[in-house]
């Protein structure tokens, strides 16, 4: 198999605005998904991901980095193999985030509510401040189990409430048995649009023991 600078150079992309299309890569690339600053595929016959950002947004891949190395041993984080100037080898988590979880029906638990918090608690004790989290950067998989991604903003200083604000519709309309497990993606996408806008906003609750 070709060395990851080479998996890497073999991408080639069309940034055009938020449309991002991939023209040239690797055989071996299995294309993930692709966000912000970076696309991301996995790479076949191994558990691992190469994450590669685009040409503006080196310095993020550079802070990520180094945060990565910061949460070492964490279990709920991936394991950072290597990085370069624009890219990262992490592991690959398989499972589905809590967005596509929302979108199939797929039931989130008390447990993972507790468990994503334990995980940020961690993170917090090793001198970071995490922020930015939001259902596409959780995972759930299959064995049960929480994985954090995407950890670019855990230096920030601002105080970031969207784990809060996202525990506070768990526990308040969510984990109620009336209420809907399974959601369109318009109606989730259109959701996050209006929070980000400070368009809605959620209510402060008193978590039931």
């Amino acid at each position: 198999m070709n060395s990851t600078v080479e998996l890497v150079n073999s991408i080639k992309l069309k940034i055009d605005k938020n449309d991002i299309s991939i023209l040239e890569k690797d055989s071996a690339l299995e294309f993930i998904g692709a966000g912000r600053s970076a696309v991301v595929f996995k790479i076949q016959s191994t558990d691992k991901a190469l994450k590669v950002f685009f040409p503006d947004c080196t310095s993020i891949a550079k802070e990520e980095a180094e945060i990565y190395e910061i949460l070492k041993g964490n279990p709920y984080f991936p394991t950072l193999y290597e990085a370069g100037d624009n890219y990262l080898l992490i592991d690959y988590i398989e499972g589905y985030t809590l967005f596509e979880c929302l979108t199939q029906g797929i039931p989130l638990t008390k447990s993972t509510i507790s468990e994503t918090d334990h995980a940020l608690s961690l993170a917090r004790k090793a001198g970071l401040n995490p922020s930015d989290i939001h259902l596409r950067n959780i995972i759930l998989t299959p064995e049960g189990k929480i994985k954090l991604i995407d950890v670019a903003r855990f230096r920030q200083t601002k105080d970031c409430r969207q784990w809060t604000d996202l525990k506070k519709v768990f526990f308040t309309f969510y984990s109620k048995s009336y209420f809907p497990k399974k959601f369109p993606v318009s109606v989730l996408n259109t959701v996050a649009y209006l929070y980000k806008k400070n368009i809605i906003h959620v209510a402060s609750y008193k978590k039931s023991s």
